[in-house]
């Protein structure tokens, strides 16, 4: 009985069968001329609205990021400086005396004048007495000296003992290597120049030379800008002197760190350390020298055998 359902159900025709499948129209494509939908006026205007708002945001973005780019950018792309002046120019005299005020004037350098333990450190100002004829074959005192470049001699600020000093210089921006940046190289000359000061002040004939140097970049360090090399002594032992010392600028964040060694050589006593000491800036002699007196003895006699 079930079989002859079945014969009968296959049997009928295909009209009949899509009363099986009541959905199946559903998923036609409805026949007919294609039907085009019109945009209203107001969809249109909301869209030239938009482009709008973002043409002028885009440049209202780049006009400021411009004028006061974002560090990471302004690193990346930073804008072109002219080069460094002719050193004679009066624009260049000028600027170097502005510099020089500058630089004495540091608010950290004011500190360290007027600290409780000021007398137990001397200023000095490395290369400002050396001799013309050596100067001008001298790299960091000649070739690299002048506006734009190193404008005016660095300010040392130095215990007497020569444990420790502040170093304050001004790098221009014509010491870079990306452009806005200043060399690492010329940095990793600057400490070396500052750290030979700490440890050839404590070798035995105060003459020394750079054994091992060692460096750690931190940050990059900006140009056109005053910094701060700080140095220390560490270990001394025989004709070997090691110094420790960092690189900072005036806010404080640390560019560079470094370590070194200076050895004196065998041979030092043959050489010359009057000049090096006009490189270096020596301690200003005082003409108070104090005077020790036992019980009993006549200052007016000691002063006319002075």
């Amino acid at each position: 009985m079930s079989s002859a359902l079945i014969r009968r159900l296959v049997s009928r025709p295909l009209s009949s069968r899509t009363l099986l499948y009541p959905n199946r129209n559903n998923y036609s494509t409805p026949s007919g001329p294609a039907t085009t939908t019109s945009t209203s006026p107001s969809h249109s205007r909301r869209r030239l609205l938009t482009l709008t708002l973002t043409a002028f945001a885009s440049l209202t973005a780049y006009t400021v990021g411009s004028v006061y780019p974002p560090p990471p950018l302004s690193l990346l792309f930073p804008s072109p400086a002219p080069a460094p002046p002719d050193p004679t120019s009066p624009d260049s005299l000028e600027y170097t005396v502005s510099l020089e005020k500058q630089l004495l004037s540091l608010p950290l350098l004011q500190s360290l004048r007027a600290a409780p333990d000021a007398k137990e450190w001397y200023e000095a100002r490395p290369y400002k007495n050396f001799p013309e004829e050596r100067r001008v074959n001298n790299l960091t005192a000649g070739a690299l000296r002048g506006p734009g470049k190193l404008a005016v001699p660095p300010v040392v600020w130095v215990r007497r003992d020569e444990s420790e000093s502040f170093v304050f210089i001004h790098v221009g921006r014509g010491l870079c290597g990306h452009d806005g940046i200043v060399h690492g190289g010329l940095l990793a000359t600057l400490l070396d120049e500052t750290m030979a000061r700490t440890a050839i002040n404590n070798l035995p004939e105060r003459i020394g030379v750079t054994a091992t140097l060692n460096l750690n970049y931190r940050a990059p360090t900006k140009a056109d800008q005053f910094i701060v090399i700080k140095t220390k002594l560490g270990e001394v032992k025989g004709r070997k002197a090691n110094v420790v010392a960092r690189v900072e600028d005036m806010k404080g964040t640390l560019l560079v760190e470094a370590e070194a060694m200076f050895v004196q050589p065998k041979y030092a006593k043959l050489l010359n350390t009057a000049v090096m000491r006009q490189v270096m800036g020596e301690p200003p002699k005082d003409d108070h020298e104090p005077v020790l007196l036992a019980d009993g003895q006549d200052m007016k006699a000691l002063r006319r055998e002075k």
